[in-house]
């Protein structure tokens, strides 16, 4: 197998942490890429003008769309690297509790909530700028964990054991002591994704999950470009033969088991836990 199929077969396999990781570091080399490409060109573009969230509300007006699209951005390398760290962190331990429909949607929720608090702290602040970056829906995610599950513990390297809301604590500390000095939109977005995340658990515990909307129109979408499989005309025929073992059969149960033994030691201990012989085994399946 070689390194593309790997990839593909983690993408496939790894749920919805995995997902938003493969999706951050794409878009991230695509358009590095494509601004070396028009650099090199001597194209004056930048691509931030167009996926980036302005706390202009004038701006963000025409341009709607950054709402979403900043999520999923990020101004370089070494943001892209921690976000995604804390990401795999939080959303680990999220998954440990909820649903990936449930983190995708608090991802998106979150990130949108995020980013209406950026928006209106133009109106404390006075200072227009620009906004990219997964912060404030990681932060969502974190803090929703830490709200349900608040005295995990968690073995910290070099550090030992502590409980979740000390981590959760120590992020929201930094965000809080860096308001007056500096990026004081970013962090108030960070903050706006970590009260979404406290409110969604407490609407949820009432019995309302503010994710399900999403997630049933995500559902209707998938179905509609889904192809439909036309059940043909079978001819029966009956069996008059007893106690007779079906090989084919037999062989698809087995391998089914296979699979589904790989995919349950996927879910406890990670992709990297298998051998090679299971990453191809699992491969060949999948085709």
């Amino acid at each position: 197998m070689n390194i593309l199929d790997d990839l593909k077969l983690q993408y496939k396999t790894g749920g919805m942490v995995q997902k938003l990781i493969f999706w951050n570091i794409g878009l991230f080399l695509v358009f590095t890429l494509l601004d070396v490409v028009l650099k090199f060109s001597k194209i004056d573009f930048n691509y931030f003008d167009v996926v980036a969230l302005s706390s202009n509300i004038n701006t963000f007006l025409i341009k709607p769309w950054t709402i979403i699209t900043f999520n999923f951005f990020h101004a370089g390398i070494f943001h892209l690297i921690f976000n995604l760290l804390i990401l795999h962190f939080s959303g680990r331990l999220f998954n440990t509790y909820f649903t990936d429909k449930q983190l995708f949607g608090i991802y998106v929720l979150g990130g949108i909530f995020s980013g209406i608090t950026f928006v209106l702290s133009y109106f404390f602040i006075g200072k227009a700028g620009l906004l990219v970056g997964a912060s404030g829906a990681i932060m969502a995610i974190l803090i929703a964990t830490t709200t349900y599950a608040p005295f995990m513990l968690l073995r910290i390297p070099l550090i030992g054991i502590v409980k979740l809301w000390h981590v959760a604590f120590v992020i929201l500390f930094i965000d809080l002591i860096q308001l007056p000095l500096e990026n004081t939109g970013g962090h108030l977005a960070h903050l706006g994704g970590a009260l979404f995340g406290f409110i969604y658990i407490k609407i949820l515990q009432s019995g309302t999950d503010l994710t399900k909307p999403l997630s049933m129109f995500l559902d209707a979408i998938v179905n509609i470009f889904k192809p439909k499989n036309k059940t043909p005309f079978k001819k029966v025929h009956r069996n008059t033969t007893k106690n007779v073992v079906n090989s084919s059969t037999s062989k698809k149960d087995f391998t089914q088991k296979q699979i589904d033994d790989i995919l349950d030691k996927i879910s406890k201990s990670g992709y990297d836990s298998l051998t090679k012989e299971e990453k191809e085994f699992l491969f060949k399946a999948g085709k």
